[in-house]
């Protein structure tokens, strides 16, 4: 990890205005299609991590108890999961000794869930609207020169980014002809 270096922000005359140029891509070419939201990501990665963060603050401010209590909710529900899951004989013991406070719990658990439902769609809206307006942009936004050289050093291994390690992760590691 101590050879990632952070990508540079891009000019926002490139990024979205005067020099930016978006096209549709030609979605009965998926390969192509994939291959332009794949550079675009690794090339506009600091600018799509900065508009990111910026809509999920914006989302937060105007409404901010909803965020919590929906990021609450959802750690709680991933704990409780993960706890379940990792020691079931626990699990499965205290069901059959406690059979009432199990009932109990599987009710109060189910009611937070349906009251909170509202507060867990706005914080998956605030992380998945961003994603969203990311994949629409990556998907427009046709390659410049300097977009294809960058990325072709990012290729060689001349630097290593955090979105090419997350791409590397997912599986979608860059190939030398793109």
């Amino acid at each position: 990890m101590a050879d990632v270096q952070l990508a540079p922000l891009r000019a926002i005359g490139d990024f979205m205005l005067e020099s930016a140029r978006f096209q549709i891509p030609n979605i009965k070419d998926p390969e192509k299609w994939a291959n332009r939201v794949l550079n675009n990501l690794l090339y506009y990665q600091t600018n799509y991590f900065l508009t990111a963060l910026i809509v999920f603050l914006i989302i937060g401010i105007i409404h901010p108890v909803k965020m919590v209590c929906g990021f609450i909710a959802i750690s709680v529900a991933f704990g409780g999961f993960v706890y379940c899951t990792s020691s079931r004989w626990k699990a499965r013991r205290f069901k059959r000794d406690h059979p009432i406070i199990s009932v109990v719990l599987i009710l109060l658990a189910g009611y937070l869930l349906v009251y909170m439902v509202g507060a867990v769609i706005v914080f998956m809206f605030g992380i998945a609207f961003p994603l969203l307006l990311i994949l629409i942009h990556a998907s427009l936004r046709m390659r410049s020169i300097k977009n294809k050289v960058t990325n072709k050093l990012e290729y060689v291994g001349l630097k290593r980014t955090p979105m090419g390690i997350i791409l590397e992760g997912l599986g979608q590691e860059q190939e030398a002809g793109s």
